[in-house]
């Protein structure tokens, strides 16, 4: 290979390679959300392309720097279209790109919704492992039958493997059915329930992961949900009012990224007029600068979704593919320099 050449890989290549790898993954994001703590990156503000009376549909670019042992720059490009399911597609499709710190040459091509999808449910999975600490994670509640979750509760099961019950809701029992058919595959030990109403999720479970496709708070109401040690993935984002996110221990990936979009965050912002209901940032807490819980309080961790670790887990699937001898080489799509071009 050589500083020009490109390396390209499809979707179902970078599944094969990051097959059984859950631990490798979560602690490559791990260490993706300790290098930003330190300021080893560079992170602008995603760019949200929207289109006219369309609320729902976005296509997102995702620019990043991360430094530290990484060293590697990029962007994915990813679209979130939620019509796609009733097509039976899938909701998102990306592509990543990773350049060369050292020439920016393109270095890789690579399908990204496989690794927006593991890089999202690991950070979920770790944020549950160090919020819950020593307690017993063992009831842990769905909310949203799609990909996300789906590996959310492959993290999750790596993570803790004390899990015994899952409880799932979808607003389609169709999807939900199939839901639970695919989280049987994952693990034989662990009962799985679905529940018919929302609620119902709120009194059975320690941990609960949202990940749905609404656009504004639905939920404006827990308090059925008798928990202080109570832990919230929020990677969705936008399923909880301000009126429940103002009494939590809210932990976010970064703060500037969350406070925008009209995020459940950002909400709560705009209606508090400040952000000290922030406690923290969960790479604070992967550093040690800040401990993982405030006591007596339902703690909600609210991820972005930041660049930093697609490329983490991009430069991962890279990695491996090069020692592997997998995907296609593109001999570089550079043209000629100017100068050794020859006019005619």
């Amino acid at each position: 290979m050589t500083n020009s050449d490109i390396i390209l890989l499809n979707g179902d290549e970078i599944t094969e390679l990051f097959k059984n790898r859950e631990q490798e993954i979560m602690q490559t994001v791990k260490l993706a959300y300790q290098m930003h703590s330190r300021g080893y990156t560079t992170l602008p503000h995603s760019s949200f392309l929207r289109f006219p009376n369309n609320e729902k549909d976005r296509i997102i670019a995702l620019p990043a720097y991360l430094g530290g042992e990484f060293d590697t720059a990029g962007m994915k490009w990813i679209a979130s279209f939620p019509g796609n399911l009733a097509l039976g597609m899938e909701r998102a499709s990306a592509v990543l790109l990773l350049n060369s710190t050292q020439t920016g040459h393109l270095q890789a091509i690579m399908e990204s919704s496989v690794i927006s999808a593991k890089r999202t449910a690991a950070s979920a999975a770790l944020a549950a492992h160090y919020l819950g600490g020593e307690q017993l994670l063992a009831t842990v509640g769905i909310i949203g039958c799609g990909l996300i979750n789906f590996e959310t509760v492959r993290f999750l099961l790596a993570a803790r493997p004390e899990i015994t019950n899952l409880f799932i809701y979808d607003l389609s029992l169709e999807r939900a059915e199939k839901f639970k058919i695919k989280c049987q595959q994952l693990s034989e030990q662990v009962e799985i329930t679905i529940l018919e109403s929302l609620k119902a999720i709120f009194k059975n479970v320690s941990v609960i992961s949202f990940a749905t496709t609404v656009i504004k708070p639905h939920i404006f109401d827990i308090l059925e949900w008798h928990n202080d040690n109570g832990i919230i993935l929020h990677i969705s984002l936008r399923d909880l009012s301000p009126e429940i996110m103002v009494l939590a221990d809210n932990i976010v990936d970064d703060i500037d990224h969350v406070c925008r979009a009209q995020t459940s965050i950002h909400l709560t912002e705009q209606q508090i007029g400040n952000r000290d209901f922030i406690r923290c940032t969960i790479g604070e807490i992967l550093n040690g600068i800040a401990p993982p819980r405030q006591k007596n309080k339902t703690a909600i961790f609210s991820p972005f979704g930041l660049g930093i670790l697609d490329l983490a887990l991009g430069q991962l699937a890279h990695t491996l593919a090069l020692e592997q001898n997998k995907g296609t080489m593109i001999k570089s799509l550079l043209p000629v320099p100017w100068l050794q071009q020859e006019e005619k």
